[in-house]
Protein backbone atom coordinates (compact mmCIF):
# COMPACT_ATOMS: atom_id res chain seq x y z
CA UNK A 1 0.00 0.00 0.00
CA UNK A 2 1.69 3.09 -1.04
CA UNK A 3 2.40 6.08 0.36
CA UNK A 4 2.07 4.81 4.23
CA UNK A 5 5.13 4.08 6.48
CA UNK A 6 5.47 -0.07 7.16
CA UNK A 7 7.75 -2.01 8.72
CA UNK A 8 8.87 -5.22 7.37
CA UNK A 9 9.42 -8.53 9.04
CA UNK A 10 10.84 -10.65 6.41
CA UNK A 11 11.72 -14.89 6.61
CA UNK A 12 10.33 -16.01 9.75
CA UNK A 13 11.33 -19.40 9.32
CA UNK A 14 8.88 -21.45 11.72
CA UNK A 15 6.95 -25.14 11.65
CA UNK A 16 3.18 -25.48 11.63
CA UNK A 17 1.10 -28.21 10.92
CA UNK A 18 0.18 -27.35 7.54
CA UNK A 19 -1.41 -29.07 4.80
CA UNK A 20 -4.82 -31.41 3.33
CA UNK A 21 -3.36 -35.10 3.12
CA UNK A 22 -2.65 -37.78 6.18
CA UNK A 23 1.15 -37.64 5.43
CA UNK A 24 1.37 -33.86 5.33
CA UNK A 25 -0.62 -33.80 8.69
CA UNK A 26 1.46 -36.16 10.57
CA UNK A 27 4.00 -33.79 11.12
CA UNK A 28 5.18 -30.39 11.39
CA UNK A 29 6.19 -28.65 8.30
CA UNK A 30 8.41 -26.11 7.89
CA UNK A 31 6.67 -22.37 6.31
CA UNK A 32 8.57 -19.20 5.64
CA UNK A 33 6.53 -15.96 7.14
CA UNK A 34 6.79 -12.23 5.50
CA UNK A 35 4.80 -9.33 6.71
CA UNK A 36 4.44 -5.84 5.77
CA UNK A 37 2.86 -3.93 8.46
CA UNK A 38 1.20 -0.35 7.64
CA UNK A 39 2.29 2.09 10.65
CA UNK A 40 2.64 5.62 11.51
CA UNK A 41 6.27 6.26 12.23
CA UNK A 42 6.26 9.50 12.36
CA UNK A 43 6.13 9.95 15.77
CA UNK A 44 9.39 8.02 16.44
CA UNK A 45 11.48 9.05 13.80
CA UNK A 46 11.14 12.72 15.05
CA UNK A 47 11.73 12.23 18.18
CA UNK A 48 14.03 9.08 18.02
CA UNK A 49 12.56 7.70 21.17
CA UNK A 50 11.99 4.02 21.56
CA UNK A 51 8.62 4.91 23.66
CA UNK A 52 6.81 6.52 20.44
CA UNK A 53 7.74 3.41 18.63
CA UNK A 54 5.53 0.68 17.14
CA UNK A 55 6.41 -2.64 18.93
CA UNK A 56 7.03 -5.09 16.08
CA UNK A 57 9.58 -7.11 18.41
CA UNK A 58 6.08 -7.91 20.63
CA UNK A 59 3.49 -8.41 17.32
CA UNK A 60 6.77 -10.97 15.96
CA UNK A 61 6.48 -13.19 19.52
CA UNK A 62 2.49 -13.39 19.01
CA UNK A 63 2.84 -14.31 15.26
CA UNK A 64 5.87 -17.00 16.01
CA UNK A 65 3.44 -18.22 18.64
CA UNK A 66 0.39 -18.69 16.54
CA UNK A 67 2.09 -20.44 13.96
CA UNK A 68 3.94 -22.85 15.90
CA UNK A 69 0.73 -24.07 17.43
CA UNK A 70 -1.10 -23.96 14.75
CA UNK A 71 -2.61 -26.72 12.65
CA UNK A 72 -4.04 -25.33 8.86
CA UNK A 73 -4.67 -27.39 5.75
CA UNK A 74 -3.85 -24.27 3.44
CA UNK A 75 -1.25 -21.31 3.32
CA UNK A 76 -4.17 -18.94 2.55
CA UNK A 77 -6.27 -19.36 6.57
CA UNK A 78 -2.57 -19.03 7.90
CA UNK A 79 -1.62 -15.99 6.26
CA UNK A 80 -5.62 -14.34 6.85
CA UNK A 81 -5.03 -15.48 11.16
CA UNK A 82 -1.70 -13.63 11.15
CA UNK A 83 -3.00 -10.81 9.36
CA UNK A 84 -5.78 -10.82 12.22
CA UNK A 85 -3.70 -10.70 14.82
CA UNK A 86 -1.76 -8.13 13.86
CA UNK A 87 -4.58 -5.81 12.69
CA UNK A 88 -7.25 -6.32 15.67
CA UNK A 89 -4.41 -7.41 18.50
CA UNK A 90 -1.84 -5.14 17.55
CA UNK A 91 -3.64 -2.50 15.80
CA UNK A 92 -1.60 -2.15 12.32
CA UNK A 93 -3.20 0.14 10.04
CA UNK A 94 -2.66 -2.35 7.11
CA UNK A 95 -0.94 -5.83 7.15
CA UNK A 96 0.71 -7.98 3.72
CA UNK A 97 1.26 -11.37 5.53
CA UNK A 98 3.19 -13.81 2.62
CA UNK A 99 3.00 -17.44 3.86
CA UNK A 100 5.49 -20.21 2.40
CA UNK A 101 5.57 -23.95 2.24
CA UNK A 102 8.90 -24.47 0.87
CA UNK A 103 9.38 -28.06 -0.95
CA UNK A 104 5.15 -28.36 -1.65
CA UNK A 105 5.77 -28.43 -5.04
CA UNK A 106 8.13 -30.11 -7.10
CA UNK A 107 10.69 -28.40 -9.43
CA UNK A 108 9.94 -24.91 -7.16
CA UNK A 109 11.55 -23.62 -4.05
CA UNK A 110 8.41 -23.00 -2.66
CA UNK A 111 4.33 -22.35 -2.92
CA UNK A 112 2.79 -19.66 -1.04
CA UNK A 113 0.17 -16.60 -0.61
CA UNK A 114 0.63 -12.88 -0.06
CA UNK A 115 -2.96 -11.44 1.21
CA UNK A 116 -3.77 -7.70 2.02
CA UNK A 117 -6.03 -7.04 5.10
CA UNK A 118 -7.47 -3.76 6.54
CA UNK A 119 -9.37 -3.20 10.08
CA UNK A 120 -12.61 -3.26 8.02
CA UNK A 121 -11.72 -6.59 6.57
CA UNK A 122 -12.29 -7.99 10.22
CA UNK A 123 -15.78 -6.15 11.79
CA UNK A 124 -17.34 -9.08 12.37
CA UNK A 125 -20.29 -7.44 13.91
CA UNK A 126 -21.60 -4.16 15.30
CA UNK A 127 -19.81 -3.45 18.29
CA UNK A 128 -17.01 -5.61 17.38
CA UNK A 129 -13.81 -3.25 17.57
CA UNK A 130 -10.46 -3.46 16.10
CA UNK A 131 -7.98 -3.46 18.47
CA UNK A 132 -10.29 -5.52 20.35
CA UNK A 133 -9.13 -9.54 20.81
CA UNK A 134 -12.18 -11.38 19.85
CA UNK A 135 -10.52 -14.46 22.03
CA UNK A 136 -12.32 -16.47 24.32
CA UNK A 137 -15.52 -14.22 23.35
CA UNK A 138 -18.65 -16.75 23.29
CA UNK A 139 -21.25 -15.90 20.49
CA UNK A 140 -24.95 -16.48 20.75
Amino acid sequence: MAGMDHIEIDGLRLRCVIGVTAEERRDRSDVTVDLRLGVDTRAVADSDAIEDAWNYRTVTKAVIAHVEQSSYRTVEALAAALARICIVDYGAQWVEASVHKPGALRFADSVGVCISRKPDDFRESPGTEVGQSNVGAVSA
